[in-house]
């Protein structure tokens, strides 16, 4: 009996989750810039697809709303995993990297973040390197603070910068609608402007009264849960999130609040027909560019299509 021979894939296609904060508790600037948090992370059914294909040298191409605002150098963060993958086995980077997006663009969903852990999952499976899970999450740590979630997805607890990650048990699916804002949102002016409101900044935790809300799967008591320290300096930044806000939730949602730096708002609804009525409402107010309806948690990277 003859063994085949392993054969190269043409190319790998993995699908990467959107994030949304159930709670932001950051504490004050350290000395490297960082701030310590408390960020309780949900995966959400938005997705990116990243698709790798061997090439004569790295690039990267990408389609999809928001796509002209998306980086196509090696700042990208999917090619710069790419770039780190390679570097640990010692070979080139030499892959063109497509993205497909569907996750907002600057919008506090954790976008960019979610290609750089879909490049990495797609080099890995391309070029073999058997990269274990441990090593592939050192990698994401290094590449940003919301990175390792992003491959991992379902719910965690991210401490230190965000990036040491602890799993969390979840008792049933949360539907969110996403406002989409007209217009983005810089992550590091964000964290200035909360270090320019801010004169004191707890050491931050995770609230108990959360971690049991999405323990068993309580909507109403998440939604009372809710918390994102940077919320004021991002409506310090863009103000009008103030009446997207107000939309959502005299619309009927349980609940509204900034997503991460923003400026995507994220409401907690009672079920998918309140996700539908709420997603309209904010359409209709023209307080936001889009209404994007998804429920959590999901999965983290995920391979898709490997192509023979």
């Amino acid at each position: 009996m003859t063994t085949p021979r392993s054969i190269t894939p043409r190319s790998i296609t993995v699908r990467v989750p959107a994030k949304v904060n159930a709670q932001l508790a950051v504490g004050a600037a350290r000395p490297d810039g960082f701030h310590d948090l408390a960020n309780v992370f949900l995966a959400v059914g938005l997705y990116d697809e990243v698709t790798v294909t061997p090439a004569d040298e790295l690039r990267v191409t990408c389609e999809g709303p928001g796509a002209d605002q998306v980086p196509l150098d090696r700042t990208n963060l999917a090619a710069r995993a790419a770039e780190a993958l390679a570097a640990r086995y010692g070979r080139s980077a030499d892959v063109h990297i497509h993205i497909a997006k569907d996750i907002p663009v600057a919008g506090g969903m954790a976008g960019g973040s979610a290609d750089g852990a879909g490049a990495l999952v797609a080099c890995d499976a391309l070029w073999g390197t058997g990269a274990s899970r441990e090593e592939l999450l050192d990698i994401c740590a290094e590449l940003g603070s919301d990175v390792p979630f992003s491959l991992v997805g379902g719910a965690a607890l991210g401490t230190g910068r965000g990036e040491k990650l602890a799993g969390l048990a979840v008792g049933g699916t949360f539907h969110w609608v996403f406002a989409v804002a007209d217009g983005g949102l810089s992550t590091p002016a964000v964290y200035g402007e909360f270090d320019r409101l801010t004169t004191e900044a707890p050491a931050p935790e995770a609230s108990e009264a959360l971690l049991e809300a999405l323990r068993t799967g309580d909507a109403t008591a998440l939604a009372a849960a809710l918390a994102n320290d940077l919320q004021p300096a991002a409506l310090s930044l863009f103000p009008s999130l103030t009446d997207t806000l107000k939309t959502g939730t005299a619309a009927g949602a349980l609940a509204g609040i900034v997503s991460g730096s923003g400026p995507t708002t994220a409401f907690l609804v009672k079920d998918a027909e309140s996700a539908a009525r709420v997603a309209e409402a904010l359409l209709a107010s023209g307080t936001c560019r889009a209404a994007r309806v998804a429920e959590a948690p999901a999965p983290g990277a995920t391979v898709l299509v490997p192509r023979p």
